[in-house]
């Protein structure tokens, strides 16, 4: 395939007939092509001295729609374009491998398209892919870890510095290793990526860059929502709207990665519009009802030997309790969760525990019981395992299955799926109180992401949590199949899990 000299220019005049053209299979959409055409001119009116260019914008594109497509594809027309005189790109993100390592690969994918490449064999040009870095001829994409431990020293940015991902570079790395690589060189800078915290560098960057706006009218952020994506992919579209069904349109990760808010103030895990979700209006109950189904969800305390063995209904700040929730499993597609009663040890020895778990366990059906089995918690989710059988299901808490823990947990009471009982009469009197403890914890829980793709959640109650953790134990019934099941000629079968 021959390239006209006409045809070449319009290709290093345009990104977006460059992807076109030379990337069929893999052209930008419409909303892609927007952010792509200014920062290509951006980089282009910075590089011929043209002090007006903007120099900064911003991509806010909600999760998997093509984020890093855009802008690999950015890069690579970057290349192409400056590969006789020279510049170079640095890309910072939040770690080299993965992040690093597959956007490395991302470039080089594009570089390889047929198209493009045949151009680039017509051109004598050979991309060369060392350690980090991706060139052609003399232009060059370096990327760099912005981890705190990261060497980048004598990375220079002549033509462009990106931070990706930039929800998750801490502004303080960004401002001491990062932000001088373009101090002599008068490079533009873009930063990509979903919004979350307030005090991110990617919200940083968009509190100002707003500002900016504001003053002299020059679109400097763009902003690609869900919904956007979803005008020219429907399936995108359904994606999106099948996860808000299942989380609820106010859980974190929908504000954030999808409808692109920002989360301002997110202190506590569950805010007053949150926990106004939870409160439910069936009645607690005092004993299973027929043909319905329950679950035991029991968060486990040490065990103090010098305490009373007694069975606490009101709230203590004393001490950890072990607390137990039971709920009631209404089935279906998606299965809710309806606390129907509570209870609370102080100080118990285990085998009081023990002995009143399988009491309970046995007087009310329970077809799950999820127990904590961590630390002091392993011998009595053992015990309570050889007496009840496979319907005991331990679980041992890490700092990722809590994370796990808390945003389904979220997502549940988001969705409508998770309800906790009316306290109102004819709640029984002791029931209303951990009804009221148990939102009282909800109220006090603090929470605090870590960043990273992990989305890593600590969340922790002032004093006590373990009226909320014991409810959170729901979310782990999701992996259960409670849909009703109809017996087919055996006896004695039945619907769900069996004791």
């Amino acid at each position: 395939m021959t390239f006209p000299l006409t045809l070449l220019r319009r290709l290093l005049a345009d990104p977006i007939a460059f992807s076109h053209l030379l990337l069929p299979d893999r052209a930008l959409r419409g909303y892609q092509a927007g952010p792509v055409a200014a920062a290509a001119a951006m980089v282009v009116g910075r590089a011929r001295g043209d002090s007006t260019a903007p120099h900064a914008q911003l991509w806010l594109f909600s999760r998997q729609s093509g984020k890093d497509e855009a802008l690999a594809q950015l890069l690579a027309w970057l290349l192409l374009r400056y590969h006789w005189r020279g510049g170079e790109v640095v890309v910072a993100l939040p770690s080299w491998r993965p992040q690093g390592l597959v956007a490395r690969e991302r470039l080089r994918a594009v570089l390889q398209a047929p198209r493009l490449a045949t151009l680039l064999a017509s051109l004598d040009l050979v991309p060369q892919v060392s350690g980090s870095s991706v060139a052609l001829g003399r232009a060059v994409v370096r990327y760099a870890s912005a981890g705190p431990s990261a060497n980048v020293r004598g990375l220079t940015a002549s033509l462009l510095l990106v931070a990706n991902e930039a929800q998750d570079i801490r502004p303080e790395r960004w401002d001491s290793a990062f932000a001088p690589m373009a101090a002599s060189t008068g490079a533009p800078t873009l930063y990509l990526g979903t919004p979350w915290e307030s005090t991110s560098l990617l919200a940083r960057e968009l509190r100002y860059l707003s500002a900016l706006e504001q003053e002299d009218g020059r679109r400097r952020v763009w902003r690609v929502p869900w919904t956007l994506v979803a005008t020219e992919l429907p399936a995108y579209g359904a994606h999106v709207e099948e996860r808000m069904a299942q989380l609820g349109a106010g859980h974190p990760f929908i504000r954030t990665e999808y409808c692109l808010e920002e989360l301002s103030g997110q202190g506590r895990l569950f805010p007053l519009e949150r926990l106004a979700l939870v409160r439910g209006h069936h009645a607690a109950l005092v004993g299973p009802r027929s043909g319905e189904r329950y679950a035991l969800l029991v968060d486990v305390a040490g065990e103090d030997e010098t305490s009373s063995e007694e069975l606490r209904t009101e709230p203590t700040q004393r001490r950890d309790a072990t607390a137990l929730t039971v709920v009631r499993i209404v089935p279906g597609e998606q299965p809710r969760y309806e606390a129907v009663w509570r209870a609370r040890w102080v100080g118990a020895r285990q085998v009081r525990q023990y002995e009143e778990l399988v009491r309970l366990a046995r007087a009310w059906r329970a077809e799950r019981v999820v127990v904590d089995s961590t630390g002091v918690g392993a011998g009595l989710a053992a015990f309570l395992r050889q007496a009840l059988g496979e319907r005991v299901r331990p679980i041992v808490f890490t700092p990722r299955l809590k994370s796990e823990l808390g945003w389904a947990f979220v997502g549940l009471v988001e969705s409508g799926r998770y309800r906790d009982y009316a306290l109102e009469p004819p709640t029984p009197p002791e029931l209303a109180t951990l009804g009221e403890a148990f939102l009282a914890e909800l109220a006090s829980l603090k929470a605090v992401v870590a960043p990273g793709p992990g989305r890593l959640l600590r969340w922790w109650g002032e004093p006590h949590d373990d009226l909320a953790v014991s409810a959170a134990l729901a979310a782990l019934l999701d992996s259960e199949d409670w849909r009703p099941r109809v017996a087919r000629g055996r006896v004695g079968s039945g619907p769900g899990p069996h004791p």
